[in-house]
């Protein structure tokens, strides 16, 4: 039987939330929503850390920031670290890389910080490169290519031009956007020509957004243009795949590095472990994804390519820290983990972790942009059950004092785990809550107090 090919449809700074199987209304993903429920929709999907190189090092590598050494921007990628393209291509794949790298030290990136791809058409920093309608990349003898059109589509292009041609023998193919990543210079979500009006005349705000503002007032119109234009390059990608008779032997993943807070957290986009800027839109189809349903498990970054190569029938490489998530998928009882870690080593330095219904953070007490710090105040506690755009921090509150000290065990379990490091976590100041809780205690004694009470005449 021959090798299911492989691509990787990535996309840069996406929210969850502007897809429609995640509750956004306006019809923004129309291929992404039918094909995760045809498909995997990995519902609980995360960055191991919300920043473009840290984030991109993850996905390549199975490992965390900390691991690859890439724990901030700006650090290239080791020449020997173990990669999925590496282990695709000793497996007798044609491995390929289209788009944003932001793994390498310079533009054109050398061959030997490409991470082991051996057909290449990029740019280490596309938005630096480029523009919406001026794409700007490398070829794999460096020599510099203007493409044609606008910028996801361009790429989108060559991508299927690159499946065209290597309709023969099997490939792993991962394709890079920027989008919906602000262009750097403009400070500005350049959307196709007449998307954004189309946009700004239907906005539904998430109500982080709505409530925190940030800039996302001036900013969603432009961004949500720039997901409609991906969504649809994703569905022609989906068709050229079909029309070569190909789709019912690739396995598809689409998913994004890190999302967008739009300057509502920090004074950034990104940086932050709140879910606006962790949480990212992830479905797969192809063999072995078909009819997977939607899988509630918490996968990570970390767990892309240990996924990607379990399910092309290889063997993980032990070096990689992340995880397979094919035997959730193909039975969802299956052990897997009760949360999930995220790195943070720019702007601040911060860890922190989240299960199912509980997100807690801290930030380190002294040092800013080091890998890890010594000592961490606690930051943050979120009940995302019943909050789950994260408004109220629940942090220092004594009601909730238990369950931020289990959070807290789970997180040192991490950081000793990953980071070969136990770091001192300082309790955030006690909060008193202005409600009174009753204990168990409390309603015993009160039944006993009835029951010692002369009924009244």
């Amino acid at each position: 039987m021959r090798k299911p090919n492989v691509i990787v449809f990535f996309t840069d700074q996406q929210r969850h939330d502007t897809t429609g199987v995640h509750g956004n209304p306006m019809g923004l993903t129309p291929n992404f929503d039918r094909l995760a429920v045809q498909g995997t929709h990995l519902f609980n999907s995360f960055t191991s850390q919300p920043l473009c190189g840290p984030a991109r090092s993850s996905m390549q590598t199975g490992q965390f920031a900390t691991e690859t050494g890439v724990f901030r921007n700006g650090i290239p990628l080791a020449d020997d670290a173990e990669t999925i393209a590496k282990v695709f291509s000793r497996n007798g794949y044609n491995t390929g890389y289209i788009g944003k790298w932001h793994l390498g030290g310079a533009d054109p990136v050398p061959k030997h910080e490409r991470g082991g791809y051996q057909s290449w058409l990029a740019a280490n920093l596309l938005e630096f490169t480029s523009d919406a309608y001026d794409t700007v990349v490398y070829d794999v003898d460096d020599q510099r290519k203007k493409l044609p059109g606008y910028r996801v589509d361009a790429l989108t292009d060559a991508a299927i031009r690159y499946c065209d041609d290597h309709q023969n023998d099997p490939f792993f193919l991962f394709v890079s956007f920027l989008e919906p990543h602000h262009q750097n210079h403009t400070d500005a979500y350049p959307a196709p020509d007449g998307y954004r009006e189309m946009m700004d005349a239907k906005t539904w705000t998430p109500p982080d957004l709505a409530t925190l503002k940030g800039t996302s007032t001036w900013h969603l119109g432009g961004y949500y243009g720039m997901v409609k234009r991906l969504d649809e390059a994703f569905g022609r990608l989906i068709d050229a795949l079909k029309s070569l008779d190909m789709l019912d032997n690739t396995i598809v993943m689409f998913t994004s590095d890190h999302a967008c807070h739009f300057k509502t957290r920090n004074n950034e986009y990104k940086r932050s472990c709140h879910e606006s800027a962790v949480r990212v839109p992830t479905m797969v189809i192809g063999p072995g994804f078909q009819a997977g349903g939607q899988v509630r498990a918490l996968f990570s970054t970390v767990d892309v390519a240990p996924t990607l190569i379990d399910a092309a029938g290889l063997d993980v490489p032990d070096v990689m820290t992340g995880q397979s998530i094919m035997p959730v998928i193909r039975d969802h009882r299956a052990p897997w983990r009760d949360d999930v870690f995220f790195q943070i080593s720019e702007t601040e330095t911060g860890r922190a972790v989240r299960t199912h219904r509980w997100k807690y953070g801290v930030t380190s007490a002294y040092d800013k942009d080091e890998p890890r710090a010594e000592a961490y105040r606690e930051s943050y506690l979120y009940d995302l059950d019943n909050d789950p755009y994260e408004m109220v921090n629940l942090i220092g509150l004594t009601s909730f004092r238990q369950v931020a000290d289990d959070l807290k065990r789970r997180l040192l379990q991490w950081t000793t785990g990953v980071e070969n490091h136990q770091p001192e976590i300082m309790d955030a100041k006690p909060r008193f809550p202005r409600q009174y809780r009753l204990n168990a205690s409390d309603l015993i004694d009160a039944e006993d107090r009835e029951r010692d009470i002369d009924p009244i005449e």
